[in-house]
C-alpha cells in the first residue's frame, strides 16, 4: 500500500531519501570540480578543462585543476594536496572528465588513483579522445574501484565543448563574433581611398569583452576585406591572457606587408592559393579554394590540434561558415548606431536564446552546438 509520498513502506521511503541526499552531494562536489576546471580556460589546449576534488566524510581534503598543457593533471594535484594520505583509502574522488589511461606528457592518472587506494570515483562524462575513450573507466573498475558516471553531465559537456567538438566532429569549436548597427549593418560602404581603420559600432566595455574572448580561444580568423580595411592586430590588449594564433584569408596575397598582421610579433597563418612558405613568424598555407574553403580551414586546424576558433569578419567569411553549418556559437553585439546603408549583417534565422545588456549595447548569443544530441555517455 502506497502513502501520499508514493512509498510502499518505511524502508523504501528511507532509501529514497538517502538516494536524493547522495545525488545532491555528488552534484555539490562535481559543481566544485567544474568551477575549478574553468580556471584553466584558455591555457590548457589541446588538453581538456579538468577539475578534481577529494572528499572524506563529506569534507574536501584535496582539490586541484589542470593549469596548463604539459603540467600535472587535476587528479594528481588533488591527490598531492591531501596531507594525510591514509585518508585516501576512505575517500571519494570527483572529476568532471574520465581520468586518462595513457602515457602522454604526463603518466596515466588511473595508475596514481589505483596506487593511492581511493575506493570510489565519481565522473562527469567519458573522454572521447581515442587514447582514452572508456579505457580509464575500465581500468578503474577492473581494479575494484566503484565508478559513478554522468553526474552533471550536461554542464560537463558544456564546459569542455571545445575539447569534445574537436574529438567528436574532428574540427575546432567555432565562434562567430560581429557587431551590427540597430538597422542591421556591420560596416559602412568604404572605398579604397577610405581610412584604414575599424568602424566602431559597439561600446568600450563590449570591446574589452572581445579581448577577454580572444584570450580564451586558440585561433582567430578574418577575411581579406576586413584585414585590408581594418588593419587589425588580432591580439589580446585590453585583457590579461594569451593571444590566439592569428589567421587571415588572402587568396591572391594582396594584403600590404606593412599591415599589423605581418609585423612578425606573433605567429600568423595566411591562407592563400599561391604558396606554402614560412617566413619568420608568418606561415603561408596554400589551399585549393576550389572546394569548401571553410572545410579546408577547419581540416587544417584539426591537423594542427587547434581546438577552438573565433571568427571576426567579414561578411563573406561569416556567410561561408553559416552556410556550411560549421559554427557552434555566434556572439553578436547590437549597437544603437544607425548607418542607413552599408555592409549587411549576416543572418541567422533562429532567434537568439540568450540576450544580455552591456550599457547601450545588447549581446545576442546564438547557439548551433549540437554535441549533446550525438555524444554517447559511456558507462
Amino acid at each position: 500500500m502506497k502513502n501520499s509520498r508514493g512509498c510502499t513502506g518505511i524502508f523504501h521511503c528511507v532509501n529514497l531519501s538517502i538516494n536524493v541526499i547522495q545525488t545532491s552531494l555528488h552534484e555539490t562536489y562535481m559543481s566544485r570540480c567544474l568551477d575549478l576546471a574553468m580556471l584553466g580556460l584558455g591555457k590548457t589546449s589541446p588538453n581538456p578543462l579538468v577539475g578534481a576534488v577529494i572528499v572524506h566524510e563529506n569534507k574536501i581534503i584535496g582539490e586541484g585543476y589542470h593549469h596548463v598543457s604539459g603540467g600535472p593533471h587535476a587528479e594528481v594535484i588533488a591527490i598531492n594536496a591531501v596531507q594525510n594520505k591514509d585518508l585516501l583509502k576512505h575517500s571519494t574522488l570527483y572529476v568532471n572528465l574520465e581520468p586518462c589511461s595513457h602515457v602522454g606528457k604526463t603518466p596515466p592518472c588511473t595508475n596514481l588513483i589505483i596506487r593511492s587506494g581511493i575506493p570510489e570515483v565519481v565522473i562527469g562524462i567519458s573522454d572521447p579522445n581515442p587514447l582514452v575513450a572508456g579505457n580509464g573507466i575500465g581500468i578503474l573498475q577492473n581494479a575494484g574501484i566503484k565508478v559513478h558516471m554522468h553526474v552533471m553531465k550536461d554542464r560537463a559537456v558544456e564546459l569542455n565543448r571545445r575539447f569534445l567538438t574537436f574529438h567528436v566532429h574532428r574540427r575546432p569549436y567555432i565562434i562567430l563574433k560581429w557587431a551590427q548597427t540597430s538597422d542591421g549593418f556591420i560596416d559602412v560602404l568604404r572605398t579604397k581611398d577610405a581610412a584604414v581603420q575599424p568602424t566602431w559600432i559597439s561600446n568600450e566595455i563590449s570591446r574589452m569583452i572581445v579581448h577577454k574572448w580572444r584570450s580564451e580561444e586558440q585561433a582567430i580568423l578574418v577575411g581579406t576585406h576586413t584585414a585590408m580595411l581594418d588593419n587589425p592586430r588580432l591580439n589580446v590588449r585590453e585583457w590579461t591572457g594569451n593571444s590566439p594564433l592569428r589567421m587571415v584569408i588572402d587568396r591572391n596575397l594582396q594584403l600590404p606587408r606593412s599591415h599589423h598582421l605581418f609585423d612578425d610579433s606573433m605567429p600568423t597563418v595566411v591562407f592563400n592559393g599561391i604558396q606554402d612558405l614560412t617566413s619568420g613568424n608568418t606561415r603561408f598555407v596554400k589551399l585549393s579554394f576550389n572546394y569548401n574553403l571553410v572545410s579546408e580551414i577547419t581540416g587544417f586546424l584539426f591537423k594542427e590540434k587547434i581546438l577552438s576558433l573565433i571568427v571576426e569578419g567579414g561578411y563573406k567569411t561569416f556567410t561561408g561558415f553559416i552556410e556550411s553549418g560549421l559554427w557552434d556559437e555566434a556572439r553578436v553585439f547590437a549597437g544603437n548606431k544607425i548607418f542607413g546603408k552599408g555592409v549587411p549583417a549576416p543572418v541567422i534565422k533562429e532567434p537568439p536564446p540568450e540576450i544580455y545588456s552591456i550599457r547601450e549595447d545588447r549581446l545576442l548569443i546564438f547557439n548551433n552546438f549540437r554535441l549533446r544530441e550525438i555524444y554517447t555517455y559511456r558507462d
